[in-house]
């Protein structure tokens, strides 16, 4: 798995869109019990420490021990520095399993072996993320712009992925038919700014070329953000769930 967050962990936590609690409680009307949950690559904890306030106990792992000091503590969760494919717990421990946002990094099939031995008998696997956003027409057109130009080629493969929702990712589970979610925030341009400079790709351009492509991007943005102080986001939720 790649660990291609540890550099901005801390901008991560600040940046990062949350899931919307209709999503938890969805996965929530699923499982049988709620004893225990596992967050896999949990990175900062954002979801980790919502599942803690319905289960007994949730464990969380992450390969970026940078990611994980950046994760709210609680006594009911335990954070662990651990790969996707490897957990120190005993057969059959889990609930509900979760992995947001990462699972396009993984080795699947050593990922699935680990979910089948930690999930019990009548558990769900939740596979969770998000797609590009979108905000109105001229932001996006800037975004994309960036994304899709500048950005093209210093995106990661596995990013294909997401950009095929999910959709293409091997899935060897019974799989229940989701209903659709998506993640609804409001921005000002300070937080857009804040949030593109997470991207991975941009990340790669950094370090290949010595320069933030924001640099160039700012103006163009900027402009079309316009007067407005605030402005809505949506990001579609990609969601997966098997038992």
């Amino acid at each position: 798995m790649k660990d291609n967050f540890s550099t901005q962990a801390a901008e991560y936590a600040i940046y990062r869109p949350t899931y919307p609690q209709e999503l938890y409680d969805y996965l929530y009307s699923l499982v049988k019990g709620k004893s225990a949950a596992w967050d896999c690559a949990t990175g900062n904890g954002q979801v980790a420490r919502i599942l803690a306030q319905e289960f007994e106990h949730v464990y969380a792992t992450d390969i970026s021990e940078k990611q994980l000091s950046q994760a709210l503590k609680l006594p009911n969760i335990t954070y662990q520095v651990e790969s996707s494919d490897q957990t120190q717990v005993p057969d059959q421990s889990f609930n509900l399993i979760t992995v947001a946002q990462a699972i396009h990094w993984f080795n699947f099939d050593a990922f699935y072996s680990e979910v089948k031995r930690t999930l019990k008998p009548d558990g769900i696997l939740a596979v969770i993320g998000y797609g590009l956003m979108f905000i109105d027409q001229k932001v996006d057109k800037s975004v994309h712009k960036l994304y899709q130009d500048i950005l093209g080629k210093y995106w990661d493969t596995e990013r294909r992925y997401i950009e095929e929702n999910y959709k293409t990712i091997p899935f060897p589970f019974e799989e229940v038919t989701a209903p659709h979610f998506q993640i609804k925030t409001s921005w000002t341009f300070n937080q857009l700014i804040g949030y593109l400079n997470t991207w991975s790709a941009l990340k790669h351009y950094k370090k290949a070329n010595e320069r933030n492509p924001l640099e160039y991007m700012f103006t163009e943005l900027k402009e079309a953000w316009g007067n407005d102080e605030v402005k809505d986001v949506h990001f579609p939720i990609l969601l997966r769930i098997g038992k």
